[in-house]
């Protein structure tokens, strides 16, 4: 019960950041459209964002948190600061000589990012640039990571889960009030992100003081501590952000294909990220500190009761979601993107991926389940050799079905390869008695899905009925938000209504888990 407050708290923040986040898209794709400025500002974001989702998401969170969560059980609030400022020493020692580097060698670092960019020197240059001013964003968001892990580990989650929502209104307020001021949007666009990533290390800092987290700068110094949490981030950097690298490669390789595949799997990404934040990101924030509990003192019975209902939770909410975004791609597209310079031949390539996208979008949660069984227990090694077999699928399936299908090939590259990650993490924590599905999981998992096909055929129904009513539908601004949302009200009674009426779920435990009261999510801001 403690376990779906503490996702309610991360996911309900998650949700206005993923908002906000549609709102500052939105703007972008007005602004910048998918040609060349909006290719460069991407391929500048993806670099710092993709070490900021390793490392705020990733190995850092997963390395970090059962460390400091046992050092403070075991040890006391002294010993646990010591560590956290040990860290924080090495971290600003490491991140600086990094962000140096990078700067310096940035022109060779985008052939790697975007060696499709090399043909249209122009391109080449401005994301050369753009990259250089987005940099600093990366050991600002790693910082942050530390405070959001310290936070996190004494159940006070809401700080860090509401932290995105500063860089989501930074963006909007950069792109509402500077939009021409300087060379290009996307200049504009690289300064906000550099901001943002200070404002937010401003919010955390003041959060961790408000619970008496306040540490000490000192002088770096590889303390065993120290040396245990970067042996563990090393595996998990992989194993925690396998979807994160599989989107960088489909970005090196999309920036061969023609001019805007980049920007459609951005979009199409984007949705698909908010229910893979609200919901996967949300659990696996919420589990890793319970389950690092729950084994440490050697409940094992405990940690596979929490992990069944962790499972149970996120594909009553992934899967109905991945149907759904799957039959409403175009109408999506078209409310949310298709305005100013975004056309309608951006809108059918951008559904295109998203559809390939949301095939994959219950393996994505999965995996953030099935990981902190992994992590909780220390142990990284295990889902790096699961995270390289994908990897390596997914880079396979990127050379042979972009021949077929261009930038869709990735997507479905990328969902294809998650699915292979997650079923593979069952079969290993199966076989270390670490998992298995109980009696409520095995009835109730099959009716979930029975129910999210119903939905899904009941609401491509209803789409093919509103679209031959009214031709055009959706590309009207106020009726088309109008139109996609009956939609997607109508899909929410349908499979809310089978979900009940089958017993898929039952509205007495959510109602009991939210309205208990105890040690469980922190409501700090």
């Amino acid at each position: 019960m403690s376990l779906i407050r503490a996702a309610a708290t991360v996911g309900s923040f998650t949700m206005i950041s993923r908002v906000t986040g549609f709102v500052r898209d939105v703007l972008i794709a007005a602004l910048l459209g998918a040609g060349p400025v909006a290719d460069a500002f991407f391929v500048a974001f993806k670099l710092p964002n993709f070490f900021r989702r390793l490392t705020a998401e990733g190995s850092f969170t997963v390395a970090f948190v059962p460390l400091f969560a046992g050092t403070l059980e075991a040890d006391g609030v002294a010993a646990a600061k010591r560590f956290a400022s040990d860290v924080l020493a090495m971290m600003c020692a490491v991140l600086l000589a990094l962000t140096l580097a990078m700067e310096l060698t940035m022109p060779w670092m985008m052939h790697v990012m975007a060696p499709g960019f090399v043909a249209t020197p122009d391109r080449f240059a401005l994301a050369v640039d753009l990259t250089r001013i987005t940099f600093p964003y990366l050991p600002l968001i790693s910082l942050v990571a530390l405070y959001g892990g310290i936070l996190n580990s004494i159940d006070r989650f809401a700080a860090m889960a509401s932290a995105p929502i500063l860089l989501n209104l930074i963006l909007i307020g950069a792109m509402v009030g500077f939009a021409d001021r300087l060379e290009t949007p996307g200049h504009v666009l690289a300064w906000g992100v550099a901001a943002a990533g200070l404002a937010q290390l401003i919010w955390l800092i003041a959060a961790a003081r408000r619970d008496g987290w306040t540490l000490t700068l000192r002088l770096p110094k590889a303390t065993p501590g120290v040396r245990k949490l970067f042996r563990l981030m090393l595996p998990a950097m992989l194993g925690a952000g396998v979807v994160q690298i599989n989107l960088l490669i489909d970005m090196v390789l999309a920036s061969t294909l023609p001019l805007g595949s980049i920007s459609f799997l951005y979009y199409a990404d984007r949705v698909n990220q908010l229910p893979l934040g609200v919901i996967g990101v949300a659990i696996s924030t919420a589990l890793l500190p319970m389950l690092s509990r729950q084994w440490r003192v050697g409940d094992g019975e405990a940690a596979l009761e929490t992990q069944n209902r962790a499972l149970e939770f996120g594909a009553l909410l992934t899967v109905p979601a991945a149907i759904g975004l799957a039959v409403l791609a175009t109408p999506i597209i078209t409310v949310l993107f298709e305005r100013g310079a975004f056309e309608a031949a951006d809108t059918a390539a951008t559904a295109a991926a998203m559809t390939a996208f949301a095939a994959g979008l219950p393996a994505f949660v999965l995996v953030k389940v099935l990981q902190p069984g992994f992590f909780a227990r220390e142990d990284t090694k295990t889902p790096v050799k699961v995270a390289a077999a994908a990897v390596a699928l997914n880079l396979v399936l990127n050379l042979i079905l972009m021949q077929y299908l261009a930038h869709v090939g990735l997507a479905l590259a990328t969902a294809i390869a998650s699915w292979m990650n997650a079923l593979v993490l069952a079969r290993l924590l199966h076989r270390d008695g670490a998992f298995h599905l109980d009696a409520r999981s095995r009835k109730r998992l099959p009716r979930i899905l029975l129910c999210a096909l119903l939905m899904g055929g009941c609401l491509y129904g209803a789409l093919q009925l509103a679209e031959q009513a009214v031709p055009g539908l959706f590309s009207a601004a106020a009726a088309g938000i109008g139109g996609l949302t009956v939609l997607i009200l109508l899909a929410l009674l349908l499979y809310f209504g089978a979900a009940l009426l089958s017993g898929a779920m039952r509205f007495s435990e959510l109602k009991t888990a939210l309205r208990r009261r105890g040690a469980g999510a922190g409501t700090d801001c």
